[in-house]
């Protein structure tokens, strides 16, 4: 087959394509290996600002919360009062303006919990949360984005469940480029892209990982990291306020199936990049036409052949454009295969 030879995919909600080399999968690697994060934590550490009691570099005590927490970045990337930068002419050196907002939101207090090891009733009460974060911050911002970086891997430097939450007053790069595509092939086809895409997965099979009435994650047909995957609304939401109770509740149970079987898959505390993408928000979109979006969550993990090597995206990719060796429907094949059900730890 054509497809077990060097070839390249194109990513519809970008336009960027993928070049996938399925024959590299069989060469030795001697490069840099990870080192195994320690999963024992304590549940309580007195010198971990996230922990509930702890006083944070800013002096600051967090309080003795019992659920999820969520207050403003101590050091934030955005910051809602900044002055207008000067006007420029010159087409080489243009400036805009960036205000936002930037918190922080504890998932639980217990320390050496993750995702996939709390369980689906505490991971409603997240995305209880995530809601109600949304809720406040899309009324002023044009762009809410909720993720989260687990793992030393993927930069995190504290290992408490916790993920950000940006708000922009701009819609950033990667949302505008999907703003676009998906208002095009709307236009065209007078259906949401990622609706038909649903259903040709469906149809297909081979890059599914779960299924359920309400959601459907597939490793993406243009999937760049080896084990990424995407966990799509199956009932055309557009924004995570959308999602009713029942909604939200089987996304709980996705999602701790969905992490589960990552940490299986190498039998670690599994790495990876996450965040929701929806329609716009704030005043300049609220009026606007959001049919062409489709509510989903992205995952970027990544390991590779193990818990200690992971992929690199370096040299080529970096240069010319993203490469990948396994493709999606062996890694897909891999994660459908692996238990979702039971954490390794609890074997």
């Amino acid at each position: 087959m054509c497809l077990e030879h060097p070839h390249r995919r194109l990513n519809p909600l970008t336009g960027q394509w993928v070049l996938v080399c399925p024959h590299r999968t069989q060469r030795p690697w001697s490069g840099q290996q990870e080192k195994p994060e320690k999963n024992e934590l304590p549940e309580f550490d007195p010198t971990n600002p996230l922990c509930p009691g702890v006083t944070r570099p800013n002096g600051i005590e967090t309080p003795a919360y019992k659920s999820t927490y969520v207050f403003e970045n101590d050091f934030p990337a955005l910051v809602e009062v900044v002055p207008i930068p000067p006007n420029s002419d010159d087409p080489l050196f243009q400036i805009a303006p960036a205000r936002g907002n930037c918190r922080v939101m504890c998932f639980h207090p217990k320390s050496n919990l993750t995702l996939p090891t709390m369980s689906a009733a505490d991971i409603v009460v997240v995305i209880d949360e995530w809601i109600s974060q949304f809720n406040e911050l899309s009324a002023k911002y044009a762009w809410v984005q909720i993720f989260e970086n687990k793992g030393a891997a993927m930069g995190c430097s504290n290992p408490h469940p916790h993920c950000q939450i940006w708000s922009c007053s701009f819609l950033p790069s990667e949302p505008q480029l999907k703003q676009e595509r998906l208002r095009t092939y709307y236009t065209t086809n007078e259906r949401p892209m990622l609706a038909d895409y649903v259903d040709r997965e469906l149809q297909r099979q081979e890059r599914i990982v779960i299924e359920n009435p309400d959601w459907l994650v597939v490793v993406p047909f243009w999937a760049t990291w080896p084990f990424e995957t995407m966990l799509i609304s199956r009932n055309n939401n557009k924004r995570i306020n959308d999602l009713t109770l029942e909604q939200r509740q089987n996304l709980a149970v996705t999602i701790k199936e969905l992490t589960t079987k990552y940490d299986n898959l190498f039998q670690c505390s599994f790495p990876y990049s996450m965040g929701w993408h929806g329609a716009p928000t704030g005043p300049e979109h609220a009026h606007a036409s959001s049919a062409h979006w489709t509510l989903h969550a992205i995952y970027y993990p990544p390991l590779l052949r193990s818990a200690t090597v992971r992929k690199f995206m370096v040299g080529f990719e970096l240069l010319a454009m993203s490469q990948r060796d396994l493709t999606p429907e062996q890694a897909a094949l891999r994660l459908r295969e692996v238990d979702g059900k039971c954490h390794y730890t609890e074997k």
